[in-house]
């Protein structure tokens, strides 16, 4: 029984990730990470298919619209999650007990005020934004509808999103699939309930979301209140701490920054998708559904590179980090390529998922084989990018994220547009959107590529070990 016991706490708690075959340690935290990012896609996936099943084409083009804007305003807790993970695997990895739980209390009353900020910040910002970038008349209502509703219970997206980064710091990427699990299954229910049968339009995709949301974010919070084997937190840990506090946010602004910029660009690039009317618009939003599953396992090992590499540095193992980084590499861009022939040869069955206009389908399908290319790519970049900020270098990858998206793709978006313009497309070929994308990810895998050779982050790495010791100290 104690070996069963034993079992069971091994696989549902924190991982220790500084022992064992990295390759090991990879595999068994990214594979959870890559289901929960199924899940995750899920969501988005299912909504998109109840909007265009049971609303139509312009209701989930209203949808996709939204998108930029909701991800603009959600980089606030990217950034506190990223600082978040970092500190708690790099404190864990130290077998820091007092330092981790405090770092967690704090982490839990920032999540609370930032979730104040972005449910403020949205509601007020939501109708101004989507006519600013140039939302079409007859999508623009459904919009601002499903944009208001989802900030309106933000909170419960924040509490999940920042207490699964501090589980995954613990090695914990278990727990959090089981609670994304049930949210799924929560959302794909509700979603039906509200609009196929009481028929609220996007206004019940929304609401499906954030109380789906809710639970997931609800049971996580528990989950971490009971883990007192590796923490302890009492009412002075819930006490904010100006220098833990600053070091959160120098960690995590810049990877908050970064997401800052992707969504920057994806307002300004969604104001020229704008541009080619609502047919383009539906289809960018089915390539962005199928985008997000090839994405996942980039996503996936790049998050696990960074629990894997926080932890190491924090027990002072260097040299397992550049070995894990190599076994990373490799299966990132193997699982990549695997992913994407698949979503080449059965991408048209899946894009009939979301609407039955075949022009739309044969758009979406030839806008998926422009980018194929791209995800093998991006599979370097995550994973190199995972193991800096592992190391506390969060701001070499911001700068990648600077020199692709803003000087790189939406420029060149923009230029694409304007030289293929033609009688037959006035405002360009809407393949614009996607090559440049496409030169963009190539781009940023190569320069990721250079800089993680040049090593700026193992300095990070010793800096991030003496800060840690110096805020250990003082707390003493």
């Amino acid at each position: 029984m104690a070996s069963l016991t034993q079992r069971l706490s091994g696989l549902f708690g924190a991982k220790d990730m500084t022992v064992g075959k990295p390759v090991t340690n990879l595999v068994q935290f990214a594979v959870p990470l890559l289901i929960g990012n199924l899940a995750q896609q899920l969501y988005n996936t299912v909504d998109s298919v109840v909007v265009g099943k049971y609303i139509g084409d312009g209701a989930l083009a209203a949808v996709g619209a939204s998108g930029p804007l909701l991800n603009l305003l959600i980089v606030l807790f990217v950034g506190v999650s990223t600082g978040a993970g970092i500190l708690v695997s790099q404190y864990f990895g130290a077998k820091d007990k007092p330092m981790l739980s405090k770092t967690v209390g704090n982490v839990i009353v920032l999540t609370i005020i930032v979730s104040l900020i972005m449910t403020v910040a949205g509601i007020a910002t939501s109708r101004w934004f989507m006519a600013f970038i140039g939302t079409p008349g007859d999508i623009y209502e459904m919009s601002c509808t499903y944009l208001i509703i989802i900030f309106s219970g933000i909170i419960g997206g924040a509490f999940y999103n920042i207490m699964t980064g501090i589980l995954r710091g613990l090695g914990d990427s278990i727990m959090p699939l089981c609670y994304l699990l049930v949210a799924c299954g929560l959302n794909i229910v509700l979603d039906l309930l509200f609009v196929a049968v009481f028929r609220m339009g996007v206004a019940g995709v929304a609401l499906a979301t954030i109380l789906a949301q809710g639970v997931s974010g609800l049971l996580c919070l528990v989950r971490l209140l009971r883990m007192t084997d590796v923490l302890h937190l009492t009412r002075s840990t819930f006490k904010l701490d100006g220098p833990l506090c600053k070091r959160l946010i120098l960690l995590g602004l810049p990877s908050g920054a970064t997401q800052a910029i992707f969504s920057m660009a994806a307002l300004v690039v969604q104001s020229l998708t704008n541009s080619f009317g609502s047919a383009v618009i539906t289809c960018s939003t089915i390539v962005m559904r199928v985008d997000g599953f090839a994405m996942m396992p980039n996503f996936s090992f790049g998050m696990a590179m960074t629990t894997f590499v926080g932890q190491n540095v924090g027990a002072g193992r260097l040299d397992r980090v550049e070995k894990g980084t190599r076994d990373g590499l490799k299966l990132g861009v193997i699982t990549a390529a695997v992913l994407v022939a698949l979503i080449l040869i059965f991408g048209r069955p899946l894009m009939h998922l979301f609407t039955e206009t075949e022009s739309i389908v044969l758009m979406s399908m030839k806008m998926m084989q422009i980018l194929s290319v791209g995800y093998v790519a991006m599979a370097v970049t995550q994973i190199l990018s995972g193991t800096m900020r592992g190391a506390g270098d969060t701001v070499t990858p911001m700068w990648i994220s600077v020199i692709t998206t803003v000087v790189t793709r939406m420029p060149l978006a923009y230029l694409l547009a304007w030289a293929t313009r033609s009688e037959a497309n006035p405002a360009g070929n809407p393949a614009s959107l996607f090559v440049s994308l496409l030169i963009s990810w190539l781009l940023g895998a190569a320069v990721t590529f250079v800089l993680y050779r040049r090593g700026k982050w193992k300095a990070k790495a010793a800096e991030s070990i003496r800060s840690n010791a110096e805020l250990a100290a003082a707390e003493e």
